[in-house]
C-alpha cells in the first residue's frame, strides 16, 4: 500500500509539537551542579607521600606538561657500622593543565599510586599561566578524589585510605597539646580536697571502740577475780 502523501511531514510536526509542550530538562549550571560519575577525568591530584621522584610520569607524558625538581638527601645508618643511604626528596611537582590532554598515562604508569583522577573541574583561570598547578594545589585536589570501590564486600581497606588516615593521625598528634604528668594531676586534686582539723582526728583515735575498756576501767569479770 502506498504511503499517503505528506504523512512523513505530519509525523515530524507531531513530534515537534510533543517536544514543545514538554518541560525543559536543561540543568542551569552553576546553580545546579552536575551529577558526575566517580571516574570523571576532571583534574589530577597528587599524593605526595607516595611519590619517590622516579620521573616515570614526566617521561611518559606525551605533552611534557609535568615538571619535577628534586634533590638527594643522605640518611644516616640505622645501626652502628651500617651504611649510609641516599634518597630523592621532592622539591617541585607541577602540572600545566593548559597543555594536558587528559590522557591519564601518568596515572597509569605511576608504580607507587601517587597520582589520581579527581572529578573536580571548576578551575578555569583568566590567565593561562595560572593553569600551572604546583604541588600544594595538586595536594588539595587529592582530598576530592572519591574512594575506590571495594572489589569484595569483605575486602581489606584500600592502602590509599590507610596511608591518608595514618598521616592525618600523625598530624593531629603533633598539633595536640602535651598531656600533663600524672603526679601533677594528683597534687592538684590533693590541693582541692578539704583538710580535716587535727583535733577531730585525734579525738576519734582516742575514743574507745564499743565493748573495749579504757585503761582506767576494768573489763567485765575482772572485778570478781580481784
Amino acid at each position: 500500500m502506498a504511503p499517503i502523501p505528506g504523512s512523513g511531514l505530519a509525523k515530524g510536526l507531531a513530534v515537534t509539537l510533543r517536544t514543545m509542550t514538554k518541560k525543559s530538562v536543561t540543568a542551569q549550571y552553576p546553580d545546579a551542579q552536575p551529577d558526575l560519575p566517580p571516574r570523571t577525568r576532571g583534574v589530577i591530584g597528587l599524593f605526595e607521600e607516595n611519590c619517590t621522584v622516579c620521573m616515570l610520569c614526566a617521561r611518559e607524558c606525551p605533552d611534557w606538561c609535568i615538571y619535577i625538581d628534586s634533590h638527594k638527601e643522605t640518611i644516616p645508618a640505622a645501626t652502628p657500622g651500617g651504611r649510609e643511604r641516599s634518597r630523592n626528596v621532592l622539591d617541585r611537582f607541577a602540572i600545566d593543565f593548559s597543555l594536558c590532554m587528559y590522557c591519564g598515562i601518568c596515572i597509569e604508569v605511576c608504580p607507587f599510586d601517587a597520582l589520581f583522577w579527581s572529578p573536580e573541574f571548576e578551575y578555569a583561570e583568566t590567565d593561562i599561566r595560572d593553569l600551572t598547578h604546583e604541588r600544594d594545589k595538586l595536594r588539595e585536589w587529592m582530598w576530592t578524589v572519591p574512594a575506590p570501590p571495594a572489589l569484595d564486600p569483605g575486602a581489606e581497606e584500600p592502602k590509599e585510605l590507610a596511608t591518608a588516615r595514618k598521616t592525618a593521625d600523625k598530624l593531629a598528634a603533633q598539633q595536640a597539646p602535651p598531656a600533663t604528668e600524672p603526679h601533677a594531676d594528683e597534687q592538684a586534686r590533693a590541693a582541692e580536697r578539704p583538710t580535716r582539723p587535727q583535733g577531730d582526728s585525734k579525738q576519734q583515735t582516742d575514743q574507745p571502740k564499743p565493748g573495749q575498756a579504757t585503761p582506767d576501767q576494768p573489763t567485765p569479770g575482772q572485778e570478781g577475780r580481784e
